[in-house]
């Protein structure tokens, strides 16, 4: 089935999300769609699922126009989408979610789950996805979960499937498996719209490649061209890729958890019995999929997390059950992975936030009172030293792109004076621009003597990052390996296999 879209405009108030975008995807194309977050490709896709109405433009399938007033329209015309969060309920069935709001019935209004596990074993077969009908959705790994998305999708007779940036909580292995599966269908002729900002992946798969910034098509590319060369349409200026350090220089022990246990508030062990060391002048970085434990351990780290046992000591200063103040000022600096619930304040301006970790004492607070000349004149400093782009250090942090907030919370932690850096995904929701300044800076702190520990989902981060790479898989640690070990080695790790002997650090 061919899709087109023209003219697609879609506001919310002032912003315009997408601007007059046309996109053309031919039956059994693999046609990816490629921007950061916040350049309007998911809000693209909603319009095209029913989930948005366009203010101007249409929708096309083999020529004729559409027009859906919700999903249910869009998946009647043959239009799937595999959601970057699956849409399954955990205690129900595969057979019993691939039915779900299509329930068909026998003699006697009772469910004929027998039609829905038929078609799962039939779309299975036919693809090789190896899905059990019966298997509780709650029992299988994240990749087989995404397969059952799919197979919902085909059962409905979908003819374009949309993947919405389909590989944010894959292992390497799964990705890998999910690029066969993509090929696959194209081969049976269904049409693929791929969400992505993983370029890689786009080389990889995609036989066309168009791209989007700030709500616009800015240009379309081959699956030939150069990861320069997507990113600088991405971003719309050269970008460079690599990430440039010497090999460490290693001081002291500096931070040492022996132990460290945390149960959640539901009373569930989210870190089981974790151990690990970071030295003066290195990077450790903590991988892992997405709801393995690095989030609680980060927030232990950082006197988060009320139920903890075990050690964190730095510089031999036991800071397990301190307060978060406490910890601050004992000079650990941090990067919360949700940077507008955890890192700003949207309504305070770009000023107000550069002081949230010191408004307690000089040189912003002398007896009670802000020292208005003296934060005015660090703000000022700051935008410059970070590259924050702003009308003024007056502008509400909500203003700012995702990259521009981002720095405002590394200009903050990285103006103290650190015993530590704890970064967690350090780059989400940030434009390749960006990213190339964060990871310099976090390469300077390091260089510095300044231990660092970042936390990303994303393996080319970790491995550009990394001196060495502590894999975590539900709440354990799987092995701490060097910085240079192989992707396929730590997508076995992320799904919980031992390294080799030889590969432990």
């Amino acid at each position: 089935m061919k899709l087109e879209l023209r003219g697609i405009t879609k506001r919310f108030g002032s912003l315009v999300a997408n601007d007059h975008i046309d996109l053309t995807v031919e039956a059994g194309e693999i046609h990816c769609l490629l921007g950061e977050n916040g350049a309007g490709k998911s809000t693209l896709m909603n319009v095209l699922y029913g989930l948005y109405q366009a203010d101007e433009g249409e929708v096309l399938l083999d020529d004729e126009v559409q027009h859906f007033a919700g999903p249910g329209d869009a998946m009647a015309a043959g239009i799937g989408m595999v959601h970057q969060h699956f849409m399954l309920i955990p205690v129900f069935t595969v057979a019993e979610n691939v039915m779900l709001g299509h329930e068909s019935t026998k003699v006697g209004g009772l469910l004929d789950l027998a039609s829905a596990r038929a078609k799962v074993r039939e779309i299975s077969e036919r693809f090789g996805f190896d899905v059990d009908p019966d298997a509780l959705v709650d029992d299988l790994p994240v990749g087989v979960q995404q397969r059952v998305e799919i197979i919902k999708a085909l059962s409905r007779d979908a003819r374009v499937l949309v993947f919405d940036e389909p590989t944010a909580v894959l292992t390497p292995q799964e990705t890998d498996e999910l690029m066969g599966i993509m090929r696959q269908l194209k081969e049976s002729g269904t049409s693929i719209v791929f969400i992505t900002h993983k370029l890689r992946e786009v080389r990889e798969v995609a036989d066309r490649i168009t791209v989007i910034r700030l709500g616009k098509v800015v240009g379309e590319a081959s699956p030939t061209a150069s990861n320069a060369e997507l990113a600088s349409l991405m971003v719309g200026r050269a970008v460079e890729l690599t990430v440039h350090k010497e090999a460490p220089t290693l001081g002291e022990d500096a931070l040492v958890v022996q132990g460290l246990t945390v149960i959640d508030h539901i009373g569930q062990l989210v870190v089981n019995d974790v151990s690990f060391t970071v030295r003066r002048g290195e990077i450790l970085a903590v991988a892992g999929v997405q709801g393995n434990g690095q989030t609680e351990l980060t927030e232990a780290l950082l006197g988060l997390q009320p139920r903890v046992e075990g050690s964190i000591a730095i510089d031999g200063i036991e800071l397990r059950s301190a307060s978060p103040r406490r910890i601050l000022d004992a000079g650990v600096g941090f990067v919360p992975e949700d940077r507008n619930e955890d890192g700003l304040v949207g309504e305070f301006t770009i000023t107000e936030n550069l002081m949230l970790d010191r408004s307690n004492g000089a040189p912003f607070v002398r007896a009670g009172n802000i020292q208005r000349g003296a934060l005015e004149q660090f703000a000022r400093e700051k935008v410059a030293e970070f590259d924050v782009r702003t009308q003024g250090i007056d502008s509400k942090v909500r203003q700012l792109s995702g990259g521009n907030q981002q720095k405002v919370v590394l200009a903050r932690e990285l103006s103290r004076e650190l015993r530590l850096l704890v970064a967690a995904q350090p780059t989400r929701g940030v434009d390749v621009g960006s990213i190339e300044f964060i990871h310099k800076r976090i390469v300077e702190t390091r260089d510095s003597g300044v231990p660092v520990v970042v936390v990303s989902t994303e393996l080319d981060e970790v491995a550009a990052l990394a001196d060495r790479i502590m894999v975590m898989y539900r709440g354990r640690i799987v092995g701490i390996v060097p910085g240079n070990t192989p992707r396929d080695v730590l997508g076995l790790m992320m799904a919980g296999e031992v390294p080799t002997e030889g590969a432990a650090a």
